[in-house]
């Protein structure tokens, strides 16, 4: 069965209903799309298996606690819902002042929009560059990836255009990239398709931020 594209196809109870009505689901497991699915939780195994990602936090548990975080990390920061996409649950936060309010919206928009309130602090970067690997999974461990696309124009955190590939990356950061991409995937058992996304901030150096 293929879940079609939209919540479904990142919906890891519906995966694992196919699992045990004998049906065999046209994407990741249901363990991998539970451990990429959460925005959080995927930045940290990302991290583990050596991705670069931005300077960040945990699901944030007061409004007490994302002060002092984002005083840590430095404004501007970007508030964003851990079960988030699509541009849900997302706000630019710029000072002290303004976090109470935005952050409150954030969690607001994400519980509306996904049904879980959880959020998370990142650093924001200012005019990135938006770019994604296009990456396959083999049921016997193989994984591959089939370049980038540039992803950069965007309106209200969703792509207008995408262009491959992209004129930002040489053909060392694309093969240094890719080659950690596939390791880091195939270190968490991943198959089907999928496409993992970077920020590119002004020093050329890529930031993994999700994977859908």
């Amino acid at each position: 069965i293929h879940p079609g594209y939209g919540f479904l196809a990142e919906n890891p109870n519906f995966a694992e209903v196919c699992e045990t009505c004998k049906l065999t689901f046209i994407g990741p497991s249901p363990e991998v799309i539970r451990l990429m699915g959460d925005k959080n939780q995927a930045r940290k195994s990302m991290a583990e298996h050596g991705l670069p990602v931005l300077p960040g936090t945990e699901v944030l548990g007061s409004e007490e606690e994302a002060l002092e975080d984002a005083k840590k990390i430095g404004y501007p920061v970007m508030v964003k819902a851990a079960a988030g996409g699509g541009g849900k649950g997302m706000r630019i936060i710029n000072s002290a002042e303004e976090l109470p309010k935005l952050l409150q919206m954030a969690q607001n928009e994400a519980e509306a929009s996904f049904g879980s309130a959880d959020v998370y602090l990142e650093k924001y970067i200012s005019s990135p560059r938006h770019i994604e690997f296009q990456v396959l999974g083999g049921q016997a461990g193989n994984v591959i990836h089939l370049g980038e696309r540039e992803c950069t124009i965007q309106r209200r955190h969703q792509k207008l255009i995408e262009e491959s590939a992209s004129p930002a990356l040489d053909a060392e950061t694309r093969e240094r990239v890719g080659a950690q991409v596939v390791a880091a995937l195939r270190r968490i058992g991943y198959t089907n398709a999928g496409t993992v996304e970077f920020l590119r901030d002004q020093s050329g150096e890529l930031f993994f931020i999700e994977m859908n």
